[in-house]
């Protein structure tokens, strides 16, 4: 076992990420998951646990912690109007089967794997939201009928293979079909709920190797009770300040975000 000053230097790292990751939540609408996943894997391998599958530990948890703050996020957007509810109808059963279909896959792969998944994909996105244009259209209005049937899956395989909430790929998304920034935000984090809660089931019958103290399936309980106790204090802070920041500004900060984070990760993915 890690020693009483390690535990607690631990506990300390979670506090801080916590309330972090809170923040991120409201005010970008992904559920603290971008933070989250690289912020576990850290904690965990400093503590000794580096299993082969420390990686689907980091992303069940983190899933588990999206449950609560994206179900706490979406209603305080709510009650500003913000949630537009007609996408998350349409588009959240879609949603819900890729993200099933993402822990299964998450499940066989490895661990450096699921990392250079992660790096790579949130470099994509970070681009696009640092270089992208918010005239940039695909369309005036959500994809329906086929579009929706291959796209909405697609959004949830990818944010459960990453571990992250809806915000990620569902803020451009709706961007890219003229959906207003701040409404995209409100309406990711309902996104963050339908990719999480499934995803959370099914990372509960995942056997794990080497998993770090009282980890069930692959759902790490200390790390997931420090977050949220942090997470419903800090995310209507992160909300309150979503309203108050101007479209352009929101995306730079969702961009510069990303891109860092996804870069540390690829690093850690090819060794360095």
């Amino acid at each position: 076992m890690p020693d009483t000053m390690l535990l607690l230097e631990m506990f300390l790292l979670l506090v801080v990420i916590g309330g972090f990751a809170g923040v991120l939540a409201g005010l970008l609408g992904v559920g603290g998951g971008i933070v989250l996943v690289p912020a576990f894997f850290y904690t965990f391998k400093t503590l000794g646990y580096d299993g082969p599958q420390l990686m689907q530990v980091c992303l069940a948890t983190s899933l588990a912690t999206i449950v609560v703050t994206s179900v706490r996020s979406v209603l305080t957007h709510n009650k500003r109007g913000a949630v537009d509810w007609g996408i998350l109808r349409g588009w959240g059963p879609g949603i819900a089967i890729g993200a099933l279909i993402g822990v299964l896959v998450a499940a066989a792969l490895r661990s450096v794997v699921l990392q250079g998944i992660f790096g790579v994909l949130g470099l994509v996105i970070g681009a696009y939201l640092g270089l992208g244009r918010s005239h940039w259209r695909l369309g005036q209005e959500m994809p329906k009928g086929i579009a929706r049937l291959i796209v909405s899956p697609l959004v949830g395989f990818l944010s459960a293979l990453m571990g992250i909430g809806g915000g990620s790929f569902g803020v451009p998304l709706m961007s890219l079909f003229n959906t207003p920034i701040h409404r995209a935000v409100a309406t990711a984090a309902g996104f963050g709920v339908i990719i999480a809660v499934p995803s959370v089931i099914g990372f509960l019958f995942l056997d794990v190797a080497d998993a770090p103290p009282f980890t069930l399936g692959a759902v790490n309980g200390p790390a997931f009770a420090i977050v949220i106790a942090m997470t419903l204090i800090t995310t209507p802070v992160g909300v309150n300040l979503a309203h108050r920041m101007d479209a352009a500004r929101l995306r730079r900060v969702f961009a510069v975000f990303l891109t860092l984070v996804a870069l540390n990760m690829l690093r850690k993915a090819l060794g360095y």
